[in-house]
């Protein structure tokens, strides 16, 4: 008579065990980091430390001109508002105006340090008043001109209508810098240009507001 093999038997216990036991192994193991390699290269694992390390990110040429420009055109926003509490009644308007200028001054004094610890130069504080074909968005000497004659909800409109214009031309500046290559790595630089262009969508979005509200 053949005795019947006998075969191990597993309890619920000791399969919850190794269960646990794989997962514990599983999670011990870190995530692969794989760094993209150039044109023709292999691919390369690196660590977490590696993935995280910006010590080697440097700025560019597009970089500079970009914070160059911004500062000039950050210039003639502040010229804008600058004639905002004789000319306005409305109160609205001045406190878009304050806040305008106090984000605006703030930023100005941001880019002037990140240029001056890169060793770049800064700009002609006056140089935007030639740069209203270079720059997008800038409002011509005949624009500015008709702001400054300009009273009450004439004023107002005329503002809001060229800060809008100005604000847009920002975000193409930003828009242009984002899409030159290797522009915008180092991490200051990419949050600064991010928080310009959320911040000036969000007073488009104010001023489109308050337009339609003078058309009632």
């Amino acid at each position: 008579m053949i005795s019947a093999v006998r075969r191990p038997v597993f309890g619920p216990a000791l399969v919850l065990a190794a269960v646990a036991s794989m997962g514990t192994t599983l999670a011990a193991q870190p995530p692969r980091l794989v760094q993209p390699g150039a044109p023709g290269q292999p691919t390369r694992d690196i660590t977490a430390a590696e993935a995280t390390d910006t010590s080697g990110v440097r700025h560019g040429a597009a970089d500079t001109r970009f914070m160059q420009g911004m500062i000039g055109h950050h210039a003639q926003a502040l010229e804008m508002v600058a004639l905002v509490g004789d000319r306005s009644a409305s109160a609205d308007l001045k406190k878009l105006a304050l806040r305008i200028d106090v984000s605006q001054r703030d930023e100005m004094q941001m880019m002037r340090e990140w240029l001056t610890a890169r060793g770049e130069a800064l700009p002609d504080p006056h140089a935007h008043h030639m740069a209203h074909g270079q720059m997008p968005g800038m409002l011509t000497a005949a624009q500015m001109a008709g702001l400054t004659a300009a009273r009450g909800a004439a004023f107002d409109r005329l503002f809001l209508e060229g800060m809008i214009q100005h604000h847009e031309g920002a975000l193409t500046m930003v828009t242009e810098l984002l899409a030159t290559p290797g522009a915008a790595q180092e991490p200051e630089l990419f949050d600064f240009a991010s928080d310009v262009e959320a911040d000036q969508a969000i007073e488009i979005a104010r001023m489109r507001a308050m337009l339609k509200e003078l058309g009632k």
